[in-house]
C-alpha cells in the first residue's frame, strides 16, 4: 500500500495518508475543520469539498446534484484517497480564512510499541520455560535391564546433559506403555527451572517425534474482558487470539461490587465458576482458529489485577476492600491448570503473574515487564487508564507505584450519552472557531449514537481552547450559537441534531459530563504528581510516558494534555503498548528471562497508598480545573491560548 499526499486549500496544509484513507479523517489528522455532524455517514451533506487536482473515489451522495458533481464537488466523509489530491474547502464547509491559523493542533497519537520477539533471540534471552526433547532410547536387554525411569534419566544425563531431573507421578504411570508402543522413541515435555539451581521437571511424555508441537497460552484476566493468545514456543509466533466479556460482569461491573458479591454465601464460588467458563470459551475459540490440539499446550500464563486473580484462584478476596487493604497473597506457586477448571490436559502448568498490592496487580507488573520499562535508564511514567488507573514511575534502578479511582468517565460511564468505544461512538471532534459548528467522526463512520472516552477528552479540549467552556467546564453563554442551550435545568452543547443520530434524540455534551471528566482526569494527574513528589521528583522530569490498555490507542495526546490528563511532554516521547497485561504474559510464556526478572522487579516496586498520603487531596483539588489551577504547568497550552486571544482581538478590531 502506498502513501498519498492530500493538500487542503485555502489552508495550504498537506498531510500524508495511507492509500484508501477517508478524506474527512485526513482533514481531522491535519487539523483542518470541515463542518460535519452526522458522524461520517453522508446524510447531513455539510462536508462538501471541491477536488481541484487528482481524483477521489466515491464521495457521491444525493446531497449533491448533477451540477455539483460536474464541478468536482464531493462529500469528504464518503471520499477515499488513492493518489495525491488537492481539495478546496468551500467557505460554507470550512472556516473563515482569517481564522484558519487559530484551529487546534493536528491530531497526535502515541507511537505504538509492538513486542519484538526476534530481539529476544538476538539478545540471548529466548530461553523457553517449556521445551520438548525427542529421544530414542535403547530397549532393555538381559545385560541392560534397568528400570524404565532409570533408563530415561540416565540417558538424559548422558546424551542431553540434563541434571536435577524430577518426574511427576502421571509421567511415571505413562512411561512403560509410551516406550513400548513407540519402539522406545518418545518426546519429553520439560519445564525448565527459573533459577539455575532448580530442577528440570518432566511433565509429559508422547510417542514419536512431536517436538514441533509445543504451545503456550497467555491470558489477560481483565475486569471487563478476557483476552488470550496461543503462542508457538518454537518460533514465538501468535497462532490465534480471541477475547470475550468477563462473565462476572453480570454480578457487578466494577471490582468493589464483585468483592461485595464474593462475600455472599456461594458468591466466591459463583464468580470463580463464571470466569473459568469465560476462559474456556476463549480457549475454544483460539483452538478452532489455530487447529492446535489442546494436548500440546504445555503452560498457561495468567495476568490480572489482584481481585481478578484471587477470584480466579478461589482465594477469599474480602480483605482487599477494607483498610489496611491486604491481599491474601501476592505470589502464587505453579499449579496444574485443570485444578481450577480450565478445560485442558492434566499436565499443563499454570503460572500466575505476581501482584504488588491490593490495587496494583499482576496486570500492571506484566505491563512493566512487557514494555521493558524496568530495563531503561530514562525516567518513565507508566499509565494504565480505566475505571481504576494504575501508575508506575521509575527506571532500571527503582520503581514506585500506586493506584487511584478515576471513575467510569473514560469508558463512557457517568456521561449522559456516554458509551464504550463501539460502532457509532463519537471518537473525534473539531469546531469552527466562528460559528461553533461541529465536525464529528464516529467509530465505523456511521450516524452517532453516543460519546466514547477518547471523544469526550477531545471535545472538552477543543471547546476549552476555543473558549466555548471556561477552566471550570462551564459554557460561555455569550457566543450566540443555538447549539448551547439549557435543557432540564442543565446547560449543554448539541453535538448532533436528532435527524442525524441513530437514537432519535439530540446528542449533547452537558456541564455535568464535563465535570465528571474533570474529576477523572484530576484523580489521575494528581496521582501522578503525588507519586512523583513522594520520591522527590516533579512532572517536568518525566522523560517517557507509556500508555497501556485499549483506551491509550485512541487518545489524542495533545488533547489529553490540554485537559490536564497527561503532563505536557513531546508526543514523540509517548508510547502505546496496547494490552500490556497480555503482552507481559506472552513474553513470560516465551522466555525464562522474564520469569527470572519478575520476582526481583516486583520487590523493587514500592507501593504508595494515596488515601494515606496527605498531599494527594491537595493535589486533587488543584487539578479540578482545565487544565489545572497552575497554568504554568502547561506552558505550551498557555502560549497557544494567549496567541488565540490576541488573534481574536485583532480580528474584532478589523471588523
Amino acid at each position: 500500500m502506498t502513501d498519498c499526499n492530500v493538500t487542503f486549500l485555502p489552508h495550504d496544509r498537506t498531510i500524508t495518508v495511507p492509500e484508501g484513507e477517508n478524506l474527512l479523517r485526513a482533514a481531522l489528522e491535519a487539523g483542518v475543520h470541515i463542518n460535519a455532524s452526522c458522524g461520517g455517514e453522508g446524510v447531513c451533506g455539510k462536508c462538501r469539498i471541491l477536488v481541484e487536482a487528482g481524483e477521489v473515489t466515491e464521495g457521491i451522495s444525493e446531497k449533491l446534484d448533477r451540477e455539483d458533481l460536474e464541478k468536482g464537488y464531493r462529500l469528504a466523509c464518503l471520499s477515499r484517497v488513492h493518489e495525491d489530491v488537492t481539495v478546496r474547502i468551500p467557505v460554507e464547509t470550512g472556516v473563515d480564512s482569517s481564522v484558519m491559523h487559530m484551529q487546534v493542533t493536528p491530531r497526535r497519537t502515541a507511537v505504538i510499541q509492538h513486542p519484538d520477539f526476534e530481539s529476544l533471540k538476538e539478545e540471548g534471552v529466548f530461553i523457553s520455560p517449556v521445551e520438548k526433547i525427542y529421544l530414542e532410547l535403547p530397549p532393555p536387554e538381559p545385560q541392560n535391564n534397568m528400570p524404565d525411569v532409570t533408563r530415561l534419566v540416565e540417558y538424559l544425563k548422558l546424551e542431553a546433559g540434563e541434571h536435577k531431573l524430577e518426574l511427576t507421578l502421571p509421567v511415571i504411570r505413562k512411561l512403560p506403555k509410551i516406550l513400548r508402543d513407540n519402539d522406545f522413541k518418545l518426546t519429553l515435555t520439560l519445564v525448565r527451572p527459573v533459577r539455575d539451581k532448580g530442577k528440570t521437571i518432566i511433565i509429559d511424555l508422547q510417542g514419536g517425534d512431536i517436538t514441533d508441537e509445543n504451545y503456550a497460552l497467555a491470558l489477560d484476566i481483565g475486569t471487563t474482558t478476557i483476552y488470550g493468545q496461543l503462542i508457538d514456543l518454537s518460533t514465538g509466533e501468535c497462532l490465534g487470539e480471541a477475547g470475550d466479556f468477563n462473565g462476572q460482569i453480570s454480578y457487578g461491573e466494577d471490582v468493589i461490587t464483585r468483592l461485595m458479591y464474593a462475600e455472599k454465601p456461594g458468591g466466591l464460588e459463583k464468580l470463580q465458576e463464571v470466569v473459568v467458563a469465560t476462559i474456556n470459551g476463549v480457549l475454544e475459540k483460539i483452538l478452532k482458529q489455530s487447529s492446535v490440539d489442546r494436548e500440546n499446550i504445555a503452560t498457561i500464563t495468567f495476568s490480572g489485577n489482584t481481585t481478578m486473580t484471587q477470584l480466579l484462584l478461589l482465594v477469599d478476596p474480602s480483605n482487599i476492600r477494607r483498610a489496611p487493604y491486604v491481599p491474601t497473597a501476592t505470589m502464587y506457586p505453579p499449579f496444574r491448570a485443570s485444578l481450577i477448571g480450565i478445560e485442558i490436559n492434566d499436565h499443563a502448568l499454570a503460572l500466575v503473574f505476581p501482584q504488588v498490592s491490593s490495587f496494583v496487580g499482576g496486570d500492571i507488573v506484566a505491563g512493566v515487564m512487557g514494555s521493558g520499562m524496568y530495563l531503561n535508564e530514562e525516567l518513565t511514567l507508566f499509565l494504565d487508564i480505566g475505571t481504576n488507573a494504575e501508575l508506575v514511575v521509575g527506571n532500571k534502578d527503582w520503581l514506585a507505584c500506586t493506584a487511584c479511582s478515576a471513575g467510569p468517565a473514560f469508558e463512557g460511564g457517568g456521561i449522559e450519552f456516554g458509551m464504550r468505544a463501539a460502532k457509532g461512538a463519537i471518537e473525534d471532534f473539531s469546531l469552527d472557531p466562528l460559528t461553533f459548528e461541529p465536525m464529528i467522526f464516529t467509530i465505523g463512520d456511521v450516524r452517532p449514537k453516543g460519546i466514547c472516552g477518547s471523544g469526550l477528552i477531545t471535545m472538552t479540549a477543543v471547546m476549552f481552547e476555543m473558549g466555548v467552556i471556561n477552566n471550570r467546564g462551564k459554557f460561555n453563554l455569550e457566543l450566540g450559537t443555538e447549539r448551547i442551550r439549557k435543557r432540564n435545568n442543565v446547560w449543554e452543547y448539541v453535538l448532533a441534531w436528532q435527524e442525524n443520530t441513530q437514537i432519535d434524540r439530540d446528542i449533547a455534551l452537558t456541564e455535568p459530563d464535563i465535570d465528571n471528566l474533570i474529576r477523572a482526569k484530576g484523580a489521575i494527574y494528581s496521582g501522578c504528581l503525588t507519586l512523583l513528589e513522594e520520591v522527590g521528583l516533579t512532572m517536568d522530569m518525566v522523560e517517557h510516558i507509556i500508555l497501556a490498555g485499549g483506551f491509550g490507542s485512541y487518545i489524542d495526546l495533545e488533547k489529553a494534555m490540554t485537559v490536564g490528563l497527561l503532563p505536557e511532554i513531546d508526543p514523540d516521547c509517548v508510547t502505546f503498548i496496547g494490552n500490556g497485561s497480555l503482552m507481559g504474559a506472552r513474553m513470560s510464556s516465551l522466555t525464562n528471562k522474564i520469569r527470572q526478572d519478575v520476582v526481583e522487579v516486583t520487590k523493587r516496586m514500592t507501593n504508595f497508598e494515596l488515601s494515606e498520603t496527605p498531599s494527594y487531596m491537595d493535589n486533587y483539588v488543584a487539578a479540578m480545573f482545565l487544565p489545572h489551577t497552575e497554568i504554568e504547568k502547561f506552558p505550551k497550552l498557555k502560549e497557544r491560548m494567549a496567541a488565540r486571544k490576541k488573534q481574536m482581538e485583532l480580528l474584532d478590531s478589523s471588523r
